[in-house]
């Protein structure tokens, strides 16, 4: 069996990247990993080649960035009919 692997302080340290960007990418779902136990997440050589694949930059292609979220007018939270009418402008 070829494969090894790796917690994400070790596999960060082999991609000269952060443990933070690589959990982060993990718990999000952007980044193939396997978790054991309860929720321990561990990468597996292969898993750090899919990485390095997925975070690849090619000659006249752009990064495969997460498109920006539209800013609302406003974030308050409204719930109920109640709080509709209170917060409706005033005529």
């Amino acid at each position: 069996m070829d494969l090894e692997f790796f917690e994400p302080a070790e596999a960060a340290a082999l991609m000269r990247c952060t443990e933070a960007w690589l959990r982060e990418g993990a718990a999000s779902g952007r980044f193939p990993h396997a978790c054991w136990g309860k929720g321990k997440i561990i990468f597996t050589s292969e898993h750090i080649l899919e990485i390095a694949r997925l975070s690849e930059v090619l000659p006249g292609n752009t990064p495969n960035v997460a498109p920006a979220v539209p800013k609302t007018a406003s974030k308050e939270r409204l719930i109920g009919t109640r709080a509709r009418v209170r917060l409706a402008p005033a005529n």
